[in-house]
């Protein structure tokens, strides 16, 4: 007898890859070389000291509304106190708006493939899911409109897009904004928002706009605290009491927050990533070009390539050599895997390996 919820059956968990110890362990590899959840390769060194002050405070709840860290991001943003809103990573974000603002009978529209966590939590709020297709792997924001209805409550926009890399500019997305009826919650996920390109839309001020908006960005990518679970919302401060209501207290642990802090503060540790991101994703493009792989230029720290069959066979060569990419089936990309920018070792000893296997497969020794 089911005693769950019905909307549960629907549901597939998103599924995470094995711990690098356990791949290392299970292959009995000296090293292996992640490559595949979109990581910062380089540790904070500069968080130590003010994480480490908080393990005499861990007998004690944290901050629960970030009190300091609300304080250093609205100066940082400049926004205003109350425009902001913490969650356990940005993903919780995601869960807030949809437990904050979907009732029965809503639809929520997503782009398809994008990244799985809107659909998923959006089926878990009993939520209408409507998917609208990429075009050529990028969003195509006319077709959304086309797809909304007296239904639609929320919007979805990844930008830049994950798995893709792929981004809308500032005016298509001021154009649409000004364009789709008042009462639909626009949610943009900025996620990779640091490593965007200069044209990229300056959301915090078509917040200035229209009302109805939502901008998520996180500490995990470009400032190298994915293991704190740090992601915040910019909002009108009306929508941000309203998340706030539904948002657990202590949400956000002492560590990251005072993690957080520090990373604001600074300036240095980001730019490096950035110029190391910009860097080896020219190496990459180069490679690849060279390998006569197609792939899709990106706006984030990680980039999509294109392969001629099924994905499993170089997957599982990587693999079994210590590099790990990430499979994109599941994600509704068929024959296309993905590749996070790592360390330039890291990066070398990937294309290396993709280098060997293509050979190979030319002369009919690519196997496992």
């Amino acid at each position: 007898m089911r005693i769950y919820r019905k909307e549960l059956d629907s549901i597939n968990s998103y599924k995470p890859g094995k711990p690098v110890e356990e791949v290392r362990r299970e292959l009995g590899l000296d090293k292996v070389h992640k490559l595949a959840s979109n990581e910062c390769p380089f540790y904070p060194a500069y968080i130590r000291k003010a994480v480490n002050r908080e393990v005499r405070n861990i007998n004690q709840y944290p901050e629960s509304g970030c009190f300091y860290l609300r304080d250093s991001l609205s100066r940082h943003l400049k926004v205003r106190k109350e425009q902001i809103v913490f969650g356990n990573g940005s993903d919780e974000i995601i869960t807030l708006s949809l437990r904050a603002f979907i009732e029965a009978g809503d639809q929520v529209l997503v782009a398809y493939p994008t990244f799985l966590i809107y659909e998923i939590q959006a089926r878990i709020s009993g939520a209408g899911v409507v998917r609208v297709s990429l075009e050529d792997f990028g969003y195509s924001l006319r077709n959304m409109k086309k797809k909304i209805c007296k239904n639609t409550k929320i919007i979805f926009i990844a930008n830049p897009d994950n798995p893709s890399g792929t981004y809308v500019n500032h005016k298509e997305l001021e154009s649409f904004l000004l364009s789709i009826p008042a009462g639909i919650l626009v949610y943009l996920d900025e996620a990779y928002f640091e490593f965007a390109p200069p044209d990229f839309p300056r959301s915090l001020d078509l917040l200035k706009k229209r009302g109805n908006l939502i901008v998520s960005r996180t500490f995990s990518k470009a400032y190298g605290l994915a293991g704190c679970r740090l992601g915040y919302a910019i909002t009108t401060p009306a929508i941000a009491r309203v998340l706030n209501k539904v948002r657990e207290p202590f949400n956000v642990n002492r560590f990251a927050q005072a993690a957080a802090l520090e990373a604001l503060k600074n300036r240095k540790f980001l730019k490096k990533v950035i110029k190391h991101t910009e860097k080896e994703k020219e190496y990459f493009y180069s490679e690849f070009k060279k390998l006569n792989l197609p792939f899709v230029k990106s706006a984030t720290n990680f980039v999509l390539v294109k392969w001629s069959a099924d994905t499993a066979g170089i997957y599982n060569y990587l693999l079994k050599r210590g590099v790990i990419i990430r499979e994109l089936r599941g994600w509704g990309f068929k024959n296309c895997f993905r590749v996070t920018v790592g360390k330039s070792s890291h990066n070398r000893a990937f294309i290396k390996l993709l280098r060997q296997y293509l050979s190979n497969r030319q002369t009919g020794r690519a196997k496992g």
